[in-house]
């Protein structure tokens, strides 16, 4: 599924700060890029630097005064998504290494604070069935509503709050996950029906793949149901919003103008 992308944003850092970056979707075997643009207004300095668990790049910039970002991009994406309630989990031990990180707490996901309710509610459920059921769950029970959170709300507010956005609905789903012990993480990405359309963020938990006996994979599911994973363009992930945000200013910054665009373009 072809999808055409274009972001374009600005900010103004009033003395000369480092920033960093990530908002360009990256090449994968289930999402080929087939076209990309990136302008950025001349700074100080610029590098790219390998994002986590080397999905994606990073831009290092260095600057003062207004910096505009134009970003373009065509992605063929291809990626399967089976039907997540038929995947069974994977025991702790036989987890691969790289995945062991993701059941632990991190800054926005306290998983052990949600144990007790998980056990409670989900505990006669296995697998991608309990994910499913988790996911219905936080649709249901948690509002959509943009400008319900900040920068500081962690899972455990939205639990409590119940309410929030698209990074929030991702973290509750990574936190239950987790509390399950299932792999979750965070995953930013680029998705046609997102409303309002913007950077969007989904959850993947790592369940047993069909496909490989013995193995498992990153499955994609977003509890806000915007999302659908076979039109989604993966962007990074991270332990949670923290480790992929698409702008991070180590000083001060006034944020400008915001516009994205995603839209299912026709095929090749």
């Amino acid at each position: 599924m072809p999808l055409d992308i274009s972001a374009r944003f600005s900010f103004t850092l009033e003395r000369p700060s480092d920033t960093l970056l990530q908002f360009e979707v990256v090449d994968l075997p289930e999402q080929r890029v087939l076209e990309n643009r990136c302008r950025i207004s001349e700074t100080q300095h610029m590098a790219r630097v390998p994002a986590q668990d080397g999905i994606g790049e990073r831009i290092w910039l260095r600057g003062e005064g207004e910096i505009t970002v134009d970003y373009a991009a065509r992605v063929d994406v291809q990626r399967l998504a089976p039907e997540i309630e038929t995947l069974p989990a994977m025991d702790p031990h036989s987890l691969p290494g790289e995945t062991v990180q993701y059941l632990f707490d991190s800054r926005y996901c306290q998983a052990d604070r949600m144990q007790s309710f998980v056990q409670n509610r989900f505990g006669d459920q296995q697998g991608g069935a309990k994910i499913a059921a988790m996911s219905r769950w936080i649709a249901e029970e948690i509002a959509y509503e943009p400008g319900s959170s900040n920068t500081s709300t962690s899972a455990v507010d939205t639990f409590v709050e119940r309410r929030g956005i698209c990074r929030d609905f991702a973290h509750g789903m990574i936190a239950l996950s987790r509390a399950a012990t299932i792999p979750a993480r965070y995953v930013s990405c680029f998705a046609p029906g997102v409303t309002p359309q913007d950077f969007h963020a989904v959850a993947e938990v790592f369940l047993a793949d069909p496909q490989t006996p013995g193995g498992g994979a990153w499955f994609m599911i977003d509890p806000t149901g915007m999302a659908d994973p076979v039109q989604t363009a993966k962007i990074g992930v991270g332990r949670d919003a923290a480790d992929v945000s698409f702008m991070t200013v180590f000083g001060f910054a006034i944020y400008g103008e915001h516009a994205i665009s995603v839209s299912a373009g026709a095929g090749e």
